[in-house]
Formats: C-alpha cells, structure tokens, sequence
C-alpha cells in the first residue's frame, strides 16, 4: 500500500485525537479518558513555564478544561498510574500488567549498591515503612536530606524510586509535583489482581498500542513510543503483520517501510488548531516530526540564550495538518500575563491566517491558566502580525 505524506500526516493526526474538533459545552471525565484513548501515554515533565508537560495534550485536544478535575481523575480515580512507559508517564491501569516485565528486569544502581554497602537493610526498611505508615513522601522517611541541586538525592529518595521502578511500590498522587508513594495494591488492586505477562507478550501488545497511537508509522517511531528496544521491535512486528493489527505500507518521501495500524482513520481533512507541548506525542519523536511534517524541531532549555535560535520553551502552532509556526511562551503569573517572547513562521505560511488563529489559541491558553492578557514581544517574523491580533 501507498500512501502520500499529507494522507500519512493526516492519518497519524488523527490516530492521536485530532480528527474532529474540539467539544462543545462542559468538558468532564469522559473527555480526558477519549485524549488517553488516543495518546495511550502522558509524558511528565518538571518544567512550569507554561504549565505541566501533562496538562498540555489535553489543552491542546480540548481547549480550556477545568484542571482541577483533570488531577482529580489522573491520580485519585484508579484509572491511571506512573511508570516509565515513554519517560516518566501516566498510562491506564490496564496497561500495568504489559509494564511488569521492566519492573521485574533487574534494575541495578551504583547508588543502591553504595546504600546496600554503607546501611545494609535500608531499602527494605524504607518498604516497610511505606507498607506501615503509607503514602509517604520523600521527606517523611529515614534518611532523607534536602536536595542540594535537582539530582541530587538522597538516600530516601533513591531508596524510593528504585522502589518505584522495580513495582513494588507506586505513585498514589503527586502534590507540588512530588510523588507521594504507596503500595500498588492499595492504589490500584484491581491491575496489580492481573498478574504480570510474558515479556514477549507484553512487548507485542506495547507494539499494537504505539502502532494504534502513531496511525502510521517506521519501526523506529512503533519502537520509540513505548521506548522498546529496536531489536525487540524487529522480531515482534511480523507477528503483529500475520494477525492483520498492522498492514505494510510505502509512505512517499520516506526511506523506510511504514506500518499501517488496521484501524486506523484516514481523515481527507483535519480542521484544528492546537499549540502543542515539546513533549507531546505528536512531536516528542524529533526525527519523526520532521519526516511528516518538513518541521525540524529541538528543544533549548539547556541551550545557553545566546545559542537559542527561537527560545527558551518553545510550542509547535499546529494548524490543520500541517506545523505552521512555533512560539516562545511563558505564563508570568504573577503579572497575570502570557507572555509571547518569540514567534516564527515556518516557511511559505499565509502569515495573515497563521497569526490570527496563532492569537486566538493564545488568547484561550491565557483564559485557561486564569491568566488576564496576552503579552506579544517584537521577536520572530510572526511577531508583528500577532500583536496586530492583540491590538498591540
């Protein structure tokens, strides 16, 4: 099968929940459970620039939604829970049992071996102190020690995220972004009560989700979702082809073959307008990005100012199918601004279009994170034509 890339565009934009509009009216629980139905996984990320990486998918499908009840299902509902499915994620409950196979891998840090040699038994102390007296946080076990710099743990802390990523222990919430942990059969029994799965099979079913969730896609972006070795890819993905989850496909441009899931929509348009989070699925894979979309895109938060070339925390505008522009933002809470400090066009863009639907998801952000105004500074080719969107 042969597909051309605004069909392969389409496709994937669609698999990830873009294929109608946003909803009218109130937006309630059973809209984020169709963004998770979509993404299949929520990556987390510290940074608050604008807001958490994880707030920002939903954003971006759904508009401005009430976040208080987001966090309320995310991580009190039962339905979702943390692991490292992509990096640090939220991903249903009912993936659980396909993860197993990576908390039973015998996770090994020089940390944790340090700990076993200078405190023998701390580790296990530190599990029944969750089992006694959980949820914890960090701060209130044996050991720990206030960060002296954002990787620098201590010993509480290591102890607790091996903890965390060998399943014997989980996250039951996150307050300030800090996990507070407890036992996943006091979290979510019901997925701890499905066992565990053969590791192929549960490679095989992680490969069918990433298959489903990228619509069409090489090896590498079916691999890349669920960060699953290529190798394992490679052996696993005929056998998806044999039982018809997924169909060979040519997509034109690309060097490689591509994976049709059989379900998949393929949309002879997409009407949207969304700014998306670096850490959106849609574009946490660069070199996929820029594959289906001609949209080469890095972030440069650890780049230093004078090397930037558009900005510190930088959104992809995502207008229909296609990445048409990408701004600098920040939300200046304490002015009760967003702030603007960036805005380029991609090339060959009708600017006029692209600034004003680029100002009113602007303008909806600012209403959603409550806050007053949109601030657009002089910076980037789209600046001037935003601000006229603003009246500035």
């Amino acid at each position: 099968m042969r597909l051309s890339i605004g069909t392969a565009r389409r496709i994937a934009l669609a698999a990830q929940g873009f294929g109608s509009g946003r909803p009218g009216g109130r937006i309630d629980v059973r809209h984020f459970r169709r963004v998770v139905d979509s993404v299949k996984v929520v990556q987390l990320d510290s940074v608050n620039v604008v807001a958490r990486a994880h707030y920002l998918p939903f954003f971006s499908r759904l508009g401005a939604y009430p976040v208080e009840k987001l966090d309320q299902w995310l991580w009190r509902s039962g339905e979702m829970f943390e692991y490292w499915a992509h990096e640090a994620s939220l991903v249903p409950v009912g993936q659980r049992p396909l993860l197993t196979h990576r908390m039973n891998g015998g996770w090994h840090w020089e940390s944790i071996e340090r700990i076993g040699r200078d405190n023998p038994g701390y580790v296990d102390r530190v599990l029944q102190a969750v089992r006694e007296e959980g949820p914890l946080r960090a701060a209130d076990v044996e050991g720990h020690r206030r960060a002296d710099s954002w990787w620098g743990w201590g010993d509480a802390k290591i102890a607790l995220e091996h903890l965390f990523l060998t399943g014997l222990i989980t996250a039951s919430d996150r307050i300030g972004f800090q996990r507070i942990y407890d036992l996943p059969e006091r979290v979510h029994p019901e997925a701890v009560a499905l066992g565990t799965r053969e590791p192929d099979d549960a490679k095989t079913e992680l490969l069918a989700l990433a298959a489903q969730a990228v619509g069409v896609g090489t090896i590498h972006d079916l691999a890349d979702y669920y960060r699953m070795k290529i190798g394992d890819a490679r052996r696993l993905l005929p056998g998806l082809v044999r039982r018809g989850d997924v169909i060979e496909a040519n997509v034109d441009g690309w060097t490689q073959p591509a994976y049709l899931h059989a379900s998949a929509v393929r949309p002879r348009s997409i009407r949207t307008s969304a700014l998306l989070a670096p850490f959106d699925p849609v574009v946490w894979n660069r070199e996929r990005a820029e594959r289906l979309f001609g949209f080469r895109y890095r972030i440069e938060i650890y780049v230093p100012a004078a090397k930037r070339t558009y900005g510190y925390y930088v959104l992809p505008f995502l207008l229909d199918d296609r990445l048409v522009a990408r701004v600098d933002l920040k939300a200046d809470r304490g002015a009760g601004k967003l702030i603007v400090r960036a805005a380029h066009g991609e090339d060959g863009v009708d600017t006029a279009r692209v600034a004003g639907a680029l100002g009113a998801e602007c303008a909806e952000m600012a209403t959603w994170l409550g806050l007053d105004d949109v601030e657009v500074e002089e910076r980037g080719d789209l600046a001037t034509r935003l601000r006229r969107a603003f009246d500035l």
